[in-house]
């Protein structure tokens, strides 16, 4: 859920980056944070566990976006890839805004993003919230490396929804594709907050209206 600063005139928002373990989460925020410039962008963050971690930072875009004369600030998290820190990644998850699904594109990581990608549906349900509810986009990374799968086949397996979302190949070792899928999963979420306020306005004048009326 966005967070309204009323002080500091900022609407926060919370990007997850969700998937496997090793898929390049971790990757995508170091590479992210090392392109930002310092005045934008606050420190990396690393929660680290006995043999995994939980990295996160905030930054402001670089052509900031004003909503109703608000900055946007994104704060950028990514959980743990191990199943053993599950409950780690539920306590990330909350208050999420918007997900970045990065899947490991290796054949013999096939498995493994299946069962990140249904993990990821189940802690959401025990907050209550469906994954078609919330913005998200699939990142297909690795996309460098020789054994891959064909990215229809990513798509079959991540992407054969009823409501398909956007998917980019990527790779963060050589940053192809990092800000295209941050700056996806950004407007997307951008619009469904301007889109909810927008209603929002309108009901609270169609009740002042009516409160007039009587």
């Amino acid at each position: 859920m966005s967070i309204i600063n009323y002080g500091s005139k900022e609407i926060q928002f919370k990007i997850v980056y969700y998937g496997p373990a090793l898929c390049g989460k971790t990757s995508n925020l170091m590479y992210i944070h090392s392109q930002v410039a310092p005045e934008n962008k606050g420190d990396l963050v690393s929660l680290a566990t006995a043999a995994d971690r939980t990295l996160f930072f905030d930054f402001l875009p670089l052509n900031a976006i004003a909503i109703k004369g608000f900055r946007t600030k994104f704060q950028l998290y990514t959980v743990p890839g191990q199943v053993i820190y599950n409950t780690t990644r539920q306590l990330v998850l909350r208050s999420v805004d918007g997900i970045v699904f990065t899947a490991d594109s290796q054949w013999e990581k096939m498995e493994e993003n299946v069962e990140s990608f249904r993990n990821l549906e189940e802690n959401l349900l025990k907050q209550n919230t469906s994954l078609d509810g919330i913005p998200y986009v699939l990142q297909y990374n690795k996309r460098d490396l020789p054994n891959v799968a064909p990215v229809n086949y990513l798509e079959y397996v991540l992407n054969n929804r009823a409501v398909r979302v956007q998917s980019f190949e990527s790779s963060t070792a050589t940053g192809q594709n990092v800000f295209a899928t941050l700056n996806a999963i950004s407007r997307l979420l951008l619009y469904k907050f301007t889109k909810e306020s927008d209603l929002a306005d309108k009901r609270s004048k169609t009740t002042v209206l009516m409160s007039t009326v009587r």
